[in-house]
């Protein structure tokens, strides 16, 4: 009998269905996989920033920008009404106290003066006409006097002589009292005399005095008149440099109209206009360093002002005395503030549009996978370029800085292309 013998089948394959469910899933599989690997965006490592985060000691700067200015300034002005006849130094001139600055001219000022001055003389001749007429009244008292006292002397002998004839009967009682009475008399008139030399010569003194005090105020308008003609030759009154002229040639100007601005050039300042939202930071007695583009000068910060403007507040830094040839007034100047020293901190460079005491989102860069994961960092204080991490970052860590705002919104990790 035949027996029917069967082919073996393989195991695995053991029907076409199985066969067409592994390649399914061998081709899902594949397809997964080249999905998750096209996901993975790439950007070139020329395109990003990238900064590594440091640990230890930094300084709170607040930024600022401004102008150095003269410690010492004098504003010259007008005394009277004057035109400008000449202009002899420019804005920038080094100036002494007697530089001259500009000549100006008023010829009815000029009048004035000599006008004032005939007068001083006038007065002083008639304090000398004064003088002469009291002595001629003084004189003639004085002989009033002398011979006043000539009769009394006579009267006084006729007297005497009569007391002793009188005893012998040669002489009347009735002339040797006459004789007494007009000795007493002039005795009286000699007192009387005397008296009034000595209110003469009071009222004379008090005469003069008030002459002299005319004299004194003659003499005080004449050298108004004449300081008024002296300033209309203008000069620096200090030393320093020119920095402003509010003239120009031909011109009229008013009284107290401005002509010219000095400021000292060794004694200056920076004036600096900080942000007012950092302005809470700086006090009186911090220390800053000014930048002059060319120098850098340590200051000392010595007046905040409390007005708010354009959304600045002004802070006035005191300079040594020994500045470098590039500070001079009216330079424009950068400012470091030095508010605060944070000592042993974790920091990075600060991103652009990072605010301190915020959080914000970067890509950590892995050096082994050239990929970046994307990771939020809590920020603390700004210290300059720089800003404190507080969390989410050690030392070493490298992160990319660069704004990728549409990125972080959509992928989590990035890989870096060389």
């Amino acid at each position: 009998m035949d027996v029917v013998k069967k082919k073996p089948q393989n195991k695995i394959f053991q029907n076409k269905y199985q066969l067409a469910g592994f390649v399914t899933v061998l081709f899902v599989a594949l397809f997964l996989w080249s999905w998750k690997k096209s996901a993975l965006v790439s950007v070139s490592r020329n395109e990003i920033l990238i900064e590594r985060v440091d640990q230890g000691d930094l300084d709170v700067i607040t930024k600022g920008f401004g102008i150095l200015s003269s410690n010492k300034q004098q504003l010259l002005t007008t005394l009277t009404q004057a035109s400008v006849k000449e202009i002899v130094l420019k804005p920038g001139a080094y100036v002494k106290p007697d530089s001259i600055i500009a000549r100006l001219e008023n010829p009815e000022l000029v009048q004035e003066v000599e006008s004032a001055r005939q007068e001083l003389v006038q007065s002083r001749a008639n304090l000398r006409q004064i003088k002469l007429n009291n002595q001629r009244e003084i004189l003639n008292e004085t002989a009033n006097l002398a011979e006043m006292t000539a009769l009394y002397e006579s009267a006084m002998l006729t007297r005497q002589a009569e007391e002793e004839l009188v005893e012998e009967g040669i002489v009347s009682q009735l002339s040797y009292q006459e004789s007494v009475l007009e000795e007493k008399q002039l005795a009286k008139r000699i007192d009387l005399l005397q008296q009034r030399i000595e209110q003469l010569k009071l009222v004379h003194r008090e005469s003069i005095n008030v002459q002299q005090e005319r004299i004194k105020q003659q003499q005080g308008q004449l050298n108004i008149r004449q300081a008024r003609v002296d300033a209309l030759e203008v000069k620096a009154g200090i030393s320093g440099v020119l920095q402003r002229l509010s003239i120009e040639l031909g011109q009229s100007l008013a009284a107290g109209q401005e002509i010219a601005l000095i400021g000292s050039v060794t004694d200056l300042i920076a004036l600096i206009r900080v942000p007012h939202g950092q302005v809470q930071q700086v006090v009186v007695g911090q220390s800053a360093v000014i930048d002059t583009r060319r120098d850098k000068i340590e200051g000392v910060v010595t007046r905040i002002d409390p007005i708010v403007q354009d959304n600045t507040v002004e802070v006035e830094i005191k300079l040594p005395e020994d500045l470098p040839a590039s500070a001079r007034p009216q330079l424009n100047v950068d400012a470091d503030i030095i508010a605060d020293k944070l000592n042993n901190i974790v920091y990075i460079k600060r991103p652009a549009n990072v605010k301190p005491f915020s959080e914000i989102s970067l890509y950590r860069l892995d050096a082994e996978t050239s990929t970046a994961n994307l990771r939020t960092l809590k920020l603390g204080r700004q210290a300059g370029r720089y800003i404190e991490i507080v969390s989410g970052a050690e030392a070493d860590d490298v992160f990319i800085i660069s704004d990728l705002p549409n990125l972080k919104s959509t992928v989590t990790k990035i890989n870096i292309k060389s």
